[in-house]
């Protein structure tokens, strides 16, 4: 393994520019859900399962959202390296009509018939109950959510990092503090439980689009221009952003959907395990931090350089984020199973929910280097250099031909407890290394969009 890469200085400071503010935003999202999950934790584990299967919509629809996005600013980053402006404008546009669109589905489920979504997760009647009333208040912030994605994927994309960062920590910490008043009847407002933290979350993302928007503008960012004008693609270009975006949309829907079933598929082996697989989420999404800023940044560097013509940089970008990931994910996960004690005492559990928590957090953490590895080469390499499509292939084959089959045996046919089934789906990411490992090396994933298109166009 070659680590010579380290003593370069100028490559560790690109990386860490984009990488620290977005691992920073997202270790203070990870905190403040977790803190969420902690204060929910203390109505008892019907709170914590319908809050928990209550943000499967959400997560479906986020899902799709950075699918949609992503596969969207592969398009913005290659043209920033060309740094040609007004197309990132236009793919902003198109990005914003897209992700309205699907915001739209899913304010209508959360809204009219949040009972029969959440129906497909549990039969408990009270956690449906309670899990109804968080939709019908969160469904109002879809579509401001899908703006700010929309928003937040082309800055990041032409490096304006540190904006997104500063208005979702202001939010959170907002959304934080107000749902903590509203779930405990804090400071004179109603104590109103589960539906306290819904209101909460919708307070958040509300002020989070007006602070986007005002410091876009208010910055004179490359994003402040008359909205029109984000408008004003024409049919074939559209088309050719879709061809690459549409794959990676598709990509985040199946592998939403395979996530929201083994989700449904816990759920169905009996609230405490639903339970515990939302606490072993809220610690899995806090150890995830450094790796979703790593990715992120790494897609953004590869995604300039192939937009500048440098192919062999970028996939040298791509294999020293891989190593830098691996190594990071096993002190992450030695860090969790040390933890894990901790953890079950900062929630009302059953025994057996606790016990449940103590292995889940144990498979975690001995599986978080392959899902690094994995999910480097998907974000890093994959979706920025533009192999949406064959990304898309691994993605549903590994799923659902591996993953739920695994899941499914494991609840029902074998009826072994969550932990174990949880193993279980980690077939998944094994077998999805040896074919990302495979692509990555053959480099035929990389696509120079931006370039091609010119010259086709001259």
């Amino acid at each position: 393994m070659n680590l010579s890469f380290l003593r370069d200085r100028a490559f560790l400071r690109e990386l860490l520019v984009i990488a620290v503010p977005i691992s920073f935003q997202q270790f203070i999202m990870a905190s403040l859900n977790m803190v969420d999950i902690v204060m929910v934790g203390q109505l008892g584990e019907a709170s914590i399962a319908a809050l928990g299967l209550a943000n499967q919509v959400f997560f479906v629809l986020i899902l799709i959202l950075f699918g949609a996005t992503s596969g969207m600013a592969i398009f913005t980053a290659q043209y920033w390296g060309k740094r040609e402006i007004e197309p990132i404008r236009k793919i902003l546009g198109m990005s914003l009509l897209v992700s309205v669109a699907a915001a739209l589905f899913f304010t209508f489920a959360a809204l009219v018939i949040p009972e029969t979504t959440l129906g497909f997760y549990t039969n408990d009647a009270e956690v449906v109950a309670l899990g109804s009333g968080y939709l019908r208040i969160v469904g109002f912030t879809y579509i401001p959510i899908a703006i700010i994605t929309a928003y937040v994927a082309v800055l990041r994309s032409i490096r304006l990092i540190r904006m997104t960062v500063i208005v979702a920590v202001s939010a959170l910490i907002f959304k934080t503090i107000l749902g903590y008043c509203l779930i405990f009847g804090v400071a004179g407002f109603p104590a109103l439980g589960v539906r306290g933290a819904a209101l909460g979350t919708a307070a958040g993302w509300t002020l989070e689009l007006f602070l986007l928007l005002a410091l876009v503008y208010g910055l004179k960012t490359p994003l402040a221009a008359n909205p029109l004008t984000f408008f004003s693609f024409d049919a074939p270009f559209f088309l050719r952003v879709l061809k690459t975006a549409l794959p990676a949309a598709v990509n985040e829907l199946f592998w939403s959907l395979g996530v929201t079933t083994y989700n449904a598929i816990y759920a169905h082996i009996g609230t405490d395990a639903i339970a515990a697989i939302n606490v072993n989420a809220a610690i899995e999404e806090l150890g995830f931090v450094i790796f979703l800023g790593l990715g992120n940044a790494c897609a953004v560097l590869v995604g300039n350089r192939i937009g500048a013509g440098q192919k062999e940089e970028a996939q040298e970008i791509v294999r020293r984020t891989l190593i830098l990931g691996v190594v990071f994910a096993l002190g992450v996960g030695t860090l969790v199973f040390l933890s894990r004690d901790l953890v079950v005492g900062l929630y009302e559990l059953s025994p057996k929910g606790a016990d449940s928590v103590r292995r889940l957090l144990t498979v975690m953490a001995a599986t978080l280097w392959l899902r690094i590895f994995n999910f480097s080469i998907f974000i890093g390499a994959l979706r920025a250099g533009g192999d949406t499509r064959f990304a898309l292939l691994m993605e549903i084959c590994s799923i659902w031909l591996i993953g739920v089959p695994a899941a499914y045996a494991g609840a029902f046919a074998f009826r072994l407890p969550v932990y174990w089934v949880y193993l279980m789906v980690m077939l998944e990411e094994l077998a999805k290394a040896f074919v990302s490992g495979w692509r990555y090396k053959s480099k035929r994933w990389i696509h120079d969009l931006v370039n091609a298109s010119s010259e086709m166009q001259a």
